[in-house]
């Protein structure tokens, strides 16, 4: 193994000291709400970037624009860059009209005792469809107050379910930006991955559903809630979901949730098509630093390469995690800190993908399986720190309806990020795994 040049490494270094120390600042010392997320991260990765180019004097300028330019270039980064616009316009047809009319269709047939359990089975499903778990907590936590305030539910316990189900589709969602930066990342298909992720992801949704009813059903519940809804609102949805899954292609699929959401929408009469254009608009807009990030990353990485840092980082990686399992573990570990420090999951995919693309093939791992690791780990710790998006979304929308609580009020209630590790964990120390063509070609 070659040891490599853990210098090479700074960039990344400086990029989590300023980010995770600013955030800790704004958030916790000078007492501004969402802190993390005011810190400009394109800004941040800018810096980091130019730090990688001053580094390694045995290259010159012009040629670290070349390696920059390879590494923007890679046909995966496009792709994703692609499919990040697409998706961005597909949630902005929808909007949240739809989403809210599964969750109030759902709530109005369902015996009342069930009602968390519903939020949970509705978090899910909508999470799945419109690819984001921020957007599904912000729409589905107002009904979950709602909720609390009519039943008497626990407010925590409803929140946490709908962080739990949010979570869950984000991490299985065919247009989630987390399966699209780990699957083209690591050049496997979307529904390939899906398949790998769901035998993980189910046991332990089942697994929460079972706890919620246990604490449901020891709650006196003292009425709940209605309201009017449009359940041909969530047809574009339920094609996407479908389209996603059979294999058929990404930039198909949501072409297909695009026409379909825009004709029913204005048919509907819940949009007008000035508003339709503008909303295609917002959406696409809406994954400009998303974008921008995988841009910086990509070529960022592509110096870090160069300069022999990856080379280190395998290097100590390999010291520590021995073996096939052992390095399942270790790619799991690596965006599970990379999440930590940045509070945010897709942009840790993003940075842990090339190091775990050298790892798979180091310890023969499927690009599949490298990419459903990536996504689950860093769903795990995205959905529990208290500094999150979703943490900081939910506790926001509860504010907003009169209704406080707090992050660690909320995080016992977090079943199914917790159950999530265990089944990732078991997937990959206990489950016996099956031969496959990427293993047989590496031998």
């Amino acid at each position: 193994m070659k040891k490599g040049n853990f210098k090479a490494l700074l960039p990344i270094g400086v990029f989590l000291v300023l980010y995770l120390g600013m955030g800790i600042l704004f958030e916790y010392v000078l007492k501004i709400p969402m802190g993390f997320y005011n810190i400009p991260i394109v800004v941040t990765f800018l810096i980091a970037l130019l730090v990688a180019c001053m580094q390694n004097k045995s290259v010159s300028f012009d040629d670290k624009i070349v390696l920059m330019g390879k590494g923007v270039g890679d046909p995966n980064i496009v792709t994703m860059l692609l499919i990040f616009m697409t998706a961005g316009i597909f949630v902005g047809v929808v909007g949240r009209s739809s989403a809210e009319s599964v969750a109030y269709f759902l709530l109005s047939i369902i015996p009342a005792q069930f009602s968390v359990a519903v939020l949970f089975v509705v978090a899910c499903f909508v999470s799945t469809a419109m690819g984001t778990s921020v957007g599904t907590i912000t729409l589905i936590t107002p009904i979950a107050v709602a909720l609390s305030a009519a039943s008497g539910f626990s407010l925590p316990l409803c929140i946490g379910s709908v962080m739990g189900g949010a979570m869950f589709g984000d991490n299985l969602s065919f247009i989630s930006d987390t399966t699209i930066a780990a699957c083209n990342g690591q050049g496997c298909k979307m529904q390939d991955k899906f398949k790998e992720n769901f035998g993980i992801a189910l046991p332990a949704a089942l697994a929460t559903l079972v706890l919620i009813l246990v604490f449901s059903f020891n709650q006196d519940i003292a009425g709940t809630i209605s309201h009017e809804y449009d359940l041909i609102q969530i047809i574009p949805y339920v094609l996407v979901l479908i389209g996603g899954i059979i294999g058929i292609n990404v930039f198909v699929v949501l072409l297909i949730g695009i026409v379909s959401g825009s004709v029913i929408m204005l048919a509907t009469g819940a949009i007008a098509p000035t508003d339709l254009l503008a909303s295609m608009g917002s959406g696409a807009s809406g994954m400009f630093e998303t974008s921008m990030v995988a841009i910086l990353v990509a070529a960022m990485c592509a110096l870090i390469r160069e300069h022999g840092g990856f080379d280190a980082l395998l290097y100590g990686i390999k010291k520590v995690f021995r073996g096939k399992k052992g390095g399942l573990l270790g790619m799991g570990l690596l965006v599970g800190a990379m999440d930590i420090a940045t509070a945010n999951n897709t942009v840790a995919i993003v940075m842990a993908n090339p190091i775990a693309k050298e790892m798979a093939v180091d310890y023969g791992i499927s690009p599949r399986k490298t990419a459903s690791i990536l996504d689950t780990f860093s769903c795990i710790f995205q959905g529990v720190i208290p500094y999150g998006a979703q943490m900081l979304v939910a506790i926001t929308a509860a504010a907003n309806m009169e209704q406080s609580v707090t992050a660690f009020q909320i995080m016992p209630f977090l079943f199914y990020p917790m159950l999530l590790l265990v089944s990732s964990l078991l997937f990959i120390y206990v489950i016996p795994e099956k031969k496959n063509k990427f293993e047989q070609a590496k031998k």
